[in-house]
């Protein structure tokens, strides 16, 4: 059997369906969660118990974000222009979140506004354009010619916010959106935050630019956005206790439907250990209870109507513990994803009563949206460049890692290491369900002078890993040491490991190419759009899952070399005693943290690895492709991969 013919060869012809083994195993531990969420959240009988959620959300949600900024860092506000409309005028605001980092925003203020009234934060969602898209303007229009005060900000890589942004090429080097979310916000995680932490940190700024305003009153401050907005409106129901009103669009539904869509997230989407806690949907909505929530949703979104039907269902008895039944409510649209005109007619209607205490007829209102440019806030319509000394999240990193670092670095040596060596344990064998490993040698092959045994083995139950066994024929009848081999593909990606291979087989090693979970053999099933290393494809999808759960694919991957080694010791032919680890690319990062746990690993070569998570972080352009699949969520305040030697 020729190495073309061993890659193609498939093991779940006969056995189990190998293929979708990471996506159940992951979706099983995933609806526990949901289940538990579900039961915490039915116990919930008094304003108390409510009272006491609501603190336990804002704990978790902030813990599993790494925090927030200080607010308490000047605004800076400025105006750098007006436009005079009719019944309204529209400043152009600019205010800094944090030192030198620089919100674009639209304030849209009624004419006659005499005495303080209620406003309304809105936070776009994932428009290139943001702010000024025609969608987004026309909504603020209709709460501005009802009475309501508006500001309307871009979010970070949105509007006039692109932090790649390059001068010179009038582009980014980086696409605006998901894309600069998604870029940047991997760079986050090894620090402990999310990118969310950003988002949020932004929106509540907002609010407090809000209330720097004469024209606004402090306790009449809602807030609206769909989709990315919904995100972000989210986030802020679940911390800013100021608000008085919500009105989340095309978001709210339940982690169960959307986990079945197969529909991955954007960076600030992922919020780490949330389904862990138990929490879900239904936990932002009760998060503002007792006071008005409207859900605006759509029909035939990809945000499921059932999800968002059942979140608001199950949340009514809560806000009639208080006598307040009716302060929330469900309004639907029969359209596809957007703030649409009739959304926004009933978000109109619902922040006019309980925000200004009047009824207003919102379908008569005109809307027209004006020239995106107009409504730009810098000259160019890009920060980047044109502000000196305007920062972004990937400075903020820059500045996080040096803490983290510095930290890290203050302990001894053998301490440091010692405390790596618990967390990492931590991490690697939490929430696993170990079993029998029950090996199936399942079949035997020859490639010239090299004998080749396939085998299956259970690392947890229902989750099997798979190998290929190499080892010269002229050996044939030793225990030989072996080398266990990583490497992106692992059984389905052998041609370019050839020379290799046959060089230490040769030199009397056995080698066992192992196919980790998701790995060669392994790969899930393409059940998305996309390639499954690629952005948005199945690993992708599967890893923010884990993340949800406080878990990663890098130490459920680990798990499985160290079950590995436990069916070396099974293997027969094999010198456990000398057991070695080979790694190839970014794959080696689960060699690496393997043999730091367990010294049965003597020693370990990583070839073309990702060397060590500060220099990524340090890296304001890198290749990305697969990246979460080697991600460690919170490392850098344990250890880099250099200290692991």
């Amino acid at each position: 059997m020729s190495f073309r013919d061993l890659e193609q060869f498939s093991p779940g012809q006969w056995f189990y369906d190998l293929n979708d083994q990471l996506k159940q195993h992951i979706y099983q531990h995933s609806l526990a969660m949901f289940a538990e969420g579900d039961r915490q959240r039915d116990c919930l009988n008094s304003q108390e118990a409510i009272r006491e959620r609501q603190q336990k959300i804002r704990e978790a949600l902030l813990a599993g974000l790494g925090g927030l900024p200080s607010s308490e860092t000047p605004l800076r506000p400025h105006i750098t222009g007006i436009i005079e409309a009719d019944g309204y005028c529209i400043e152009k605001v600019i205010f800094e979140s944090r030192p030198n980092h620089f919100v674009t925003a639209n304030l849209y203020i009624p004419n006659g506004v005499t005495t303080p009234t209620g406003a309304v934060l809105f936070l776009c969602g994932h428009h290139k354009q943001a702010k000024h898209e025609p969608e987004y303007q026309s909504v603020c229009q209709h709460f501005v010619r009802a009475g309501l005060i508006v500001l309307a900000q871009d979010p970070i890589g949105q509007g006039e916010r692109f932090a790649y942004y390059e001068p010179s090429l009038e582009e980014g080097s980086i696409s605006w959106g998901t894309y600069e979310h998604d870029y940047v916000g991997a760079q986050c995680l090894p620090l402990g935050d999310s990118l969310a932490k950003y988002f949020l940190h932004d929106a509540i700024r907002g609010v407090d630019y809000l209330c720097s305003r004469p024209e606004v009153d402090p306790l009449r401050i809602g807030v609206t956005g769909n989709s990315g907005g919904g995100t972000q409106a989210s986030l802020l129901m679940m911390v800013e206790t100021r608000l008085a009103a919500a009105a989340p669009a095309t978001y709210i539904m339940n982690r169960e439907t959307y986990l079945h869509t197969s529909g991955a997230q954007d960076a600030e989407q992922i919020w780490r250990g949330f389904s862990a806690h138990g929490l879900d949907h239904e936990d932002i909505l009760l998060a503002m209870a007792p006071k008005p929530v409207r859900v605006l949703a759509v029909q035939s979104d990809f945000f499921p109507i059932e999800g968002t039907r059942r979140t608001v269902k199950r949340c009514r008895r809560l806000w009639e513990l208080f006598g307040r039944e009716g302060d929330i409510d469900l309004f639907e649209d029969t359209s596809t994803h957007k703030y649409t005109d009739k959304m926004a007619q009933s978000a109109t209607k619902f922040f006019s009563q309980h925000l200004l205490d009047k009824e207003v007829e919102a379908e008569n209102a005109h809307t027209a949206p004006f020239p995106p440019e107009s409504l730009w806030c810098t000259h160019s319509g890009q920060v980047r460049g044109e502000i000196e000394g305007a920062e972004f999240v990937f400075e903020a990193n820059q500045k996080r890692l040096e803490e983290v670092s510095a930290v890290r670095r203050t302990l001894p040596r053998v301490e440091a290491l010692q405390r790596a060596k618990v967390w990492l344990n931590e991490q690697v064998r939490r929430n696993r369900e170990p079993s029998p490993l029950n090996p199936r040698y399942y079949r035997t092959a020859h490639e010239e002078d090299l004998h080749v045994e396939m085998a299956l083995w259970w690392a947890q139950v229902r989750v099997l890993n798979h190998a290929y066994l190499f080892r010269a024929l002229r050996f044939d009848g030793q225990d030989l040491p072996v080398v266990i081999a990583l490497w992106d593909g692992g059984t389905n990606c052998l041609r370019p490991h050839y020379s290799w291979l046959r060089k230490t087989c040769e030199a009397g090693n056995a080698v066992m190419v192992l196919d980790v979970s998701g790995c060669g053999a392994l790969s899930p099933r393409p059940f998305v759009a996309h390639p499954n290393e690629a952005f948005y494809g199945a690993i992708h999808k599967l890893s923010t899952d884990l993340i949800f759960l406080n878990n990663s694919l890098v130490a459920l991957r680990t798990w499985d070399v160290l079950c590995a080694i436990e069916m070396v010791e099974e293997w027969a032919g094999l010198d456990s005693s000398q057991i070695s680890l080979y790694a190839h690319g970014r794959e080696g990062i689960y060699g690496q943290i393997a043999a730091f746990l367990d010294s049965r690993i003597r020693k370990t070569e990583v070839v073309e690895g990702i060397g060590s998570y500060e220099e990524w972080l340090q890296a304001r352009h890198y290749l990305s492709d697969n990246l979460y699949s080697v991600i460690l969520p919170d490392a850098l305040h344990y250890f880099d991969l250099p200290d692991l030697h």
